[in-house]
């Protein structure tokens, strides 16, 4: 402590004597200290907040566009009304973008009836991102009468989405009358009618348990297969065979109708919907693949041949294209639309008259298990029963032998069962394209097209013909049909050595009879292939002009082709020989593909010499030749060309040396240079300390400098003080010396006159 008073004093002696080297110090502390203070205080990484979203909807659309997420606010208005539906969208998505012209249509038609609600779910400080999780935009949720969510995953178009917000408005269709009754049945493929007395109970729990039920079903039924009605009249129950209260009727079409079992299960909303699709059946089936990559139409397809038909469909409306089909497909699945409760009944012959028993199933194959235990001497009534497969009721009677060209009852008679299946045109147009459908042909016509995906084949429908026949065609043991075949659209071609074939040029290019063809099996994702082209190229130069061979080639990737002319593997080459195309010969697998192997292999194969038709009156020797003369020529500008690839490989190889010895020279300096960086990294760290010594030692001079201020601030306060009094004692002394010689003078004066 002393030794640091004691250069403080000295310091400060320094500084009384010279006070400019004060003020450098202070300000080169100053200097020093202010860009580390700037330095280490960074400023911390500020994101800008994101802008507030904007409404979604315009403002005059009749909904409630929630779009800072607030989640409270849909509570509040689904109480206000019966049915609501609720739209999650994100601002960004564009499938949201797309919906919202539907959405707001459909909220225009239907603003008196249905509460529409838009909630902006991605809004970060909003409930609804916090509290919902989704996982793809939009969603979209139906309330009726605070039962739900039923979300609603069909295409989300107006026409759509309105029929939907239809069936969830009115889940239940209320039938006064037998005729309603019977329309109702007929109109739908599956029909649920449920019988409840209201004369005990305003509403019956009976009733309130199937309302739920069919709102249940929508769940899970998005196209409105299955359809739920209500009877109150005992004398209109009596015509499904309904006579106790609480109970509910499945009518089907194909099989004997069911009532629910009531004392199997237990009459609950679950227990009603699992029981109705278990035991529903449908001839037809709507599919609505996603457009994207998914396995929804390739499960379908598994199962066996579809028929698959295209056709405009608008759910609002009735469509007579649809109801044509329908009864085609009820037709073939052993049906009748005749009848009011039409029975799949198969017709088995028991001797060589007319005398058949009818057994209806819900799968044909039962039957074989049926023949075991009827005997086929006799032909009586038999009782419904229940069986390992489901119900399934017999009566046999005398009924007439259908026709042979007919498609009733085909399902049971044929090895090839074909599932009918329907899509719309509007939505599915770019997959009928595919299939097969022409680009001009309009989307007001149907397409329809049978897809075998065991054998690997489709066929497609003419506008000519008739949908029964094309049916009855297919099912043939030797069908007539013609697979089609799906093919590159050929651009206009060009001028080339090589000829591409596709579909609808093979047989005219291939088959033709006055040509040999040597035909190169190809795909653009085969590599080995892409090595073959100029193999091809060379080949096709040699015979150039030539008349009698042909050189061409198919991508079978785009094409399709005859079962008979495919290959099992690529590259494969094959040649059709003129006047003999079906002794067709393949080039061999374990012989490279070099143009003197493809040359000998098309002479070798071919009646005649390939010169024959280049010109008139040469020589067959002296075109050999030439055309040996030209493979010469070919082979000397090779040997040329190769003596030019070894000089110039020579200059490549002397200038990657000299590279090499660059790059080693390169890395020695690069080396040098980084010591020399860790040696100035070394000075650096090193003069960084001198400095931060130098910058404390500055420091302690400063605090020195200002405690060595201070005290001689306090000794000049305290000079100014001596100085004072120092002053103030001296007046006094010269007071009290004049008082002194003034009392000597009077005393003096005063003695005078004594005297």
């Amino acid at each position: 402590m002393l030794r640091i008073r004691a250069k403080l004093r000295q310091a400060a002696d320094q500084m009384k004597r010279r006070p400019e080297l004060c003020c450098g110090a202070i300000l080169l502390t100053c200097a020093l200290i202010l860009p580390l203070t700037l330095t280490c205080s960074r400023v911390k990484s500020v994101v800008a907040s994101p802008r507030a979203p904007l409404r979604f909807f315009p403002a005059e659309a009749p909904l409630a566009d929630l779009f800072l997420g607030q989640l409270e606010e849909v509570d509040r208005l689904l109480e206000e009304a019966d049915v609501s539906l609720v739209f999650y969208y994100a601002p960004w998505c564009a499938h949201c973008i797309t919906a919202r012209q539907h959405i707001q249509q459909v909220a225009l038609r239907l603003a008196q009836q249905v509460q529409f609600v838009a909630v902006n779910c991605w809004w970060h400080q909003g409930r609804c991102r916090k509290q919902k999780i989704f996982f793809q935009y939009p969603v979209i949720h139906l309330f009726y009468r605070r039962v739900g969510p039923i979300e609603y995953r069909g295409p989300v178009r107006s026409e759509y989405l309105e029929s939907f917000i239809q069936r969830v408005c009115a889940p239940l269709t209320y039938l006064p009358s037998v005729r309603a009754l019977h329309t109702f049945l007929t109109q739908h493929q599956q029909a649920v009618v449920g019988y409840f007395r209201f004369s005990s109970s305003p509403q019956p729990a009976g009733y309130i348990t199937f309302l739920l039920s069919a709102l249940h079903a929508l769940r899970r039924d998005q196209q409105g297969e299955v359809r739920f009605a209500v009877v109150t009249n005992q004398a209109v129950a009596e015509g499904v065979s309904l006579r106790e209260d609480e109970s509910v009727y499945l009518h089907r079409r194909l099989n004997s109708s069911l009532v629910f079992p009531r004392t199997q299960r237990n009459f609950t909303v679950q227990a009603v919907c699992d029981w109705v699709f278990e035991n529903r059946e449908s001839v037809i089936h709507w599919i609505q693949p996603t457009g994207a990559k998914s396995y929804s139409l390739e499960a379908e397809l598994q199962k066996g041949p579809a028929l698959l038909t295209f056709l405009p469909h608008n759910p609002l409306t009735a469509n007579q294209l649809l109801t044509q089909v329908s009864a085609v497909a009820l037709q073939y699945h052993c049906g009748s639309e005749e009848d009011l409760f039409p029975r799949c009944c198969q017709s088995l012959s028991f001797s060589s008259d007319a005398s058949v028993c009818e057994l209806c199933v819900s799968r044909c194959w039962a039957l074989a298990l049926y023949l075991q235990r009827v005997s086929l001497s006799s032909c009586r009534s038999v009782q419904s029963s229940y069986g390992a497969f489901g119900r399934w009721s017999v009566c046999c009677r005398s009924v007439p032998r259908p026709p042979l060209d007919s498609i009733t009852g085909l399902q049971c008679r044929s090895n090839k069962t074909l599932r009918f299946y329907l899509l719309d045109t509007q939505l599915h147009w770019p997959l009928a394209q595919r299939l097969g459908a022409s680009a001009d042909q309009s989307r007001d016509l149907p397409f329809i097209t049978i897809i075998n995906l065991r054998d690997e084949t489709h066929y497609v429908l003419n506008h000519t013909d008739a949908l029964e026949d094309f049916i009855q065609n297919f099912s043939a043991t030797y069908s007539p049909l013609h697979r089609h075949l799906v093919g590159h659209k050929q651009q206009q071609q060009t001028q080339s050595l090589i000829q591409e074939v596709t579909s609808d040029s093979f047989l005219h290019t291939v088959m033709d009879s006055q040509r040999d063809v040597l035909l190169l099996y190809y795909s653009v994702w085969c590599g080995f292939c892409s090595v073959l082209n100029h193999v091809f190229l060379q080949l096709a130069r040699l015979f150039q002009g030539n008349s009698a061979l042909t050189v061409a080639r198919v991508n079978v990737g785009r094409n399709d082709l005859p079962w008979e002319f495919m290959v099992d593997h690529l590259p494969s080459v094959l040649f059709f020989p003129r006047h003999r195309k079906q002794m067709s010969v393949k080039f061999p697998e374990n012989t490279p593909m070099t143009v003197p192997n493809l040359l000998r292999f098309v002479l070798q194969h071919s009646d005649h010499a390939p010169w024959e038709e280049s010109g008139r009156g040469a020589e067959p020797q002296s075109l050999l030749e030439a055309e040996l003369q030209a493979l010469q020529r070919q082979v000397f500008s090779l040997h040329r060309a190769r003596e030019r690839l070894s000089q110039q490989l020579s200059v490549l190889w002397r200038e990657n040396r000299r590279l090499t010895l660059h790059t080693h020279t390169l890395e020695t300096q690069n080396a040098e240079l980084q010591e020399q960086s860790g040696r100035l990294e070394t000075l650096y760290r090193e003069k960084t300390r001198q400095l931060s010594d130098t910058v404390h030692r500055l420091q302690e001079l400063a605090d020195a400098s200002e405690e060595l201020l201070e005290e001689n601030s306090l000794l000049k306060v305290l000079l100014t003080v001596l100085r004072e009094r120092d002053g103030w004692e001296g007046d006094s002394r010269d007071t009290d010396g004049q008082e002194e010689a003034s009392h000597e003078s009077s005393s003096t004066v005063n003695a005078s006159p004594s005297r």
